[in-house]
């Protein structure tokens, strides 16, 4: 694989790295341990961390935990996991749920590509221009649509600027190298305006990685022993993109747009000798009216716009350099919401969704039609404060219509005719929070989700490589659909906090892709057991099942004097049943534990953090168990004075002990190819001015 020339290693990387720790730059910090985080998405009444489960990164704690793709760098929060498809299509896992159950957006936005589709088809976002990401765990479907019914990830770029009070220029420049992959990545982000009048936003970024390295092991292809390797196969990539953006602010509120690019290249880990080239072009409209005007004041506290148009496009390179199949997505989306006035104790969001995507898959490989998914939904929230905490209702109503366009030449019979399936989805939610006492809250959540099927679980009939399956869609399957409870015990005080919390969702209709125990050909035919060239044959369809689970996660003080010593402590266990056949749900993740000691003094900040895995046995048929495993991770960082302004400088040293381990989420066919990351060292610097 080629890389391009401003990527390339050498000396030239070496100076920028020195000129950007010598450059006047200002510290992006974190919040203190103890200050109040409210999260954005899902939240549009701004109030403090409700019933629904959130985890977000931001500042040094993002810096830190950056990894090359949005799964790698949020595995491990509370109940998220991720697909792992090699080292660069990672998409994460919330709760034992991905695809189309866990929606990924970009500034509340949309992404419209194909990461849901296949697990080898990356997520168009990099997270070294991410300024803070948030995850919502559990149905979040009331607010983004049945998508959203397992939870959602959300990547926020400051892209669109809103801090009206910019006045000047300042910017971020973050270079990182090492690590598993031989990493050289860096990105530069720059703000200027006038107060109260204009801000401007621009940024850059570039990725370079070689093969991933990892501990001796024997790869597995195709039920096939390879030799003996220390580097998965295929997996090196590179990646640029930038972004142009602006806003105008006026007395009551702001509109602002911006363009983004992102380009990338990676290889297929399944496929030894396949390239995917990636491209996302994407355009964003955002208006603000901090208060409506004229006669609606009463009535309305402020209302807000977004528009995004997506242009997605990926083609899979073969070896000599032909295009197998290409990939395409086109659309858009528009959301429009409004918070009404305080009715005394009762406040209130209300709004509308509408969104449209046309996809289209061409070449060898094509194992979808041409579709079009078009969403329109309306959605409510209102939530009523009392004295010893509030309670909240609300409602969305959705019609989707997924629209196949059939076969394109009238000779081949392998998606039929044309067709349109159209479903009316209701999504409700309750949630209670009650102050116990001055430290301890409880909270109570009750949903009721509803996902469409997707074009793929509709329409598919082809042979899916990386699945290495004959993967058929079922044009009679109805809506999934879902009940959620969900209990929480939070305890804070000062800095110290611990969440307790327990879930289950229950599936009177869970759409899943089942091996049918027949083998055909590459046409689809039934074949006898044993044919050569044969393939399984896979249809989704739907079953009762249950999926439940409980979270801890805390955060102790343990001293604070010349040294400052802080303990976090996590665990998370979920377990999915298929009911109908009596089996677990496929590529669910072990139990895990982990405990991670902060030793801070003066400028310096020491961390060591051991996380266990546990033996993952409960599989479906078909599928093989998953060994446990413990990771030791180390690091250092030291915030650095130059003059007027600071920087923070980092080291990691990923799975000190060189522990050989493979992820229980990732599908078989790439579970036995790509183990987990072996011991690197990763260094990086980030400065802001």
């Amino acid at each position: 694989m080629t890389y391009p020339a401003h990527l390339s290693r050498g000396p030239f990387s070496l100076v920028l790295l020195a000129l950007a720790a010598q450059s006047a730059l200002a510290q992006t910090a974190a919040p203190p341990a103890g200050a109040a985080t409210v999260v954005i998405t899902g939240n549009p009444l701004g109030n403090a961390p409700g019933a629904a489960p959130a985890s977000v990164l931001a500042g040094e704690e993002l810096v830190l935990r950056r990894g090359s793709t949005l799964g790698d760098t949020l595995d491990g929060l509370p109940g998220v996991s991720a697909t792992a498809f090699g080292p660069n299509a990672s998409r994460p896992v919330i709760r034992g749920l991905d695809g189309d159950r866990v929606r990924i957006l970009s500034n509340s936005g949309a992404t419209l590509d194909a990461s849901s589709l296949s697990y080898d088809h990356a997520v168009p976002l990099d997270p070294l221009v991410a300024t803070r990401v948030e995850v919502l765990r559990g149905p979040a479907a009331l607010f983004y649509g049945g998508s959203a019914i397992g939870g959602v990830v959300n990547v926020l770029d400051n892209r669109i600027p809103d801090d009206r009070s910019l006045n000047g220029a300042r910017g971020a420049v973050e270079l990182r190298g090492g690590g598993a992959a031989q990493e050289l990545g860096g990105a530069l982000t720059v703000d200027w305006g006038r107060a109260g009048a204009f801000a401007m936003h621009a940024d850059a970024f570039g990725r370079d990685a070689l093969n991933l390295r990892v501990p001796l092991h024997t790869p597995v292809a195709d039920g096939a022993l390879l030799d003996p390797a220390r580097q998965v196969r295929n997996s090196a990539s590179n990646s640029r993109g930038g972004a142009l953006g602006g806003s105008l602010f006026f007395d009551g509120g702001r509109v602002g747009m911006a363009v983004d690019t992102y380009d990338s290249r990676y290889g297929v880990v399944a496929e030894p000798d396949v390239t995917i080239h990636m491209q996302r072009e994407q355009w964003r409209l955002a208006a603000v009216l901090d208060r409506a005007p004229g006669p609606l004041r009463d009535l309305l506290r402020d209302v807000q716009l977004d528009l995004s148009a997506t242009d997605y496009e990926h083609r899979e390179i073969e070896g000599n350099g032909a295009v197998g199949t290409t990939f395409k997505s086109r659309g858009g989306d528009l959301r429009l919401q409004a918070r009404h006035a305080d009715w005394k104790a009762l406040l209130g969001v209300w709004g509308v969704q509408l969104d449209s995507a046309n996809f289209s898959a061409l070449g060898e490989e094509a194992f979808v039609p041409q579709t079009r998914t078009q969403r329109a939904a309306a959605f409510a929230l209102e939530e009523l404060a009392w004295g010893g905490g509030s309670t909240s209702l609300g409602l969305r109503l959705e019609q989707v219509r997924v629209s196949s366009q059939g076969d394109a030449d009238p000779a081949d019979d392998r998606f039929g005719t044309a067709v349109q399936r159209r479903f009316t989805l209701h999504n409700l939610s309750l949630g209670h929070v009650v102050d116990m006492s001055p430290n301890w809250r409880l909270s109570a959540s009750l949903s009721q989700s509803q996902r469409a099927p997707t074009f793929f679980e509709l329409y598919a009939n082809g042979v899916h490589a990386a699945t290495a399956a004959y993967e058929q869609g079922n044009r009679s399957l109805s809506q999934e659909q879902g009940r959620h409870l969900e209990l929480a015990a939070l305890w804070k005080s000062g800095a110290d906090h611990l969440r307790l919390g327990a879930y289950q969702t229950r599936f009177s209709r869970y759409i899943g892709l089942d091996d049918t125990g027949l083998r055909v050909d590459d046409s689809g035919q039934v074949v006898p057991d044993g044919a050569p060239d044969s393939l399984p044959l896979f249809r989704f369809q739907a079953a009762r099942a249950r999926l439940q689970g409980v979270e801890i996660d805390g955060f102790k003080r343990l001293l604070d004097q010349r040294w400052r010593l802080d303990a976090t402590a996590r665990f998370d266990l979920a377990r999915g049943t298929n009911l109908d056949r009596a089996e677990p749900l496929p590529r669910l993740p072990g139990w895990r534990a982990s405990l991670a000691l902060d030793a801070s003094t003066g400028a310096w900040t020491h961390r060591l953090e051991v996380t266990r895995v546990g033996r993952q046995a409960r599989v479906p048929e078909g599928d093989t168990a998953t060994a446990g495993y413990t990771l030791v991770t180390l690091s250092l960082r030291r915030r650095i004075s130059l003059g007027s302004a600071d920087a923070v400088a980092f080291a990691k040293l990923g799975n000190a002990t060189h522990k050989l381990a493979y992820n229980a989420s990732a599908i078989q066919t790439i579970r036995g190819l790509s183990p987990l990351a072996g011991r690197a060292l990763q260094v990086g610097v980030r400065v802001a001015f």
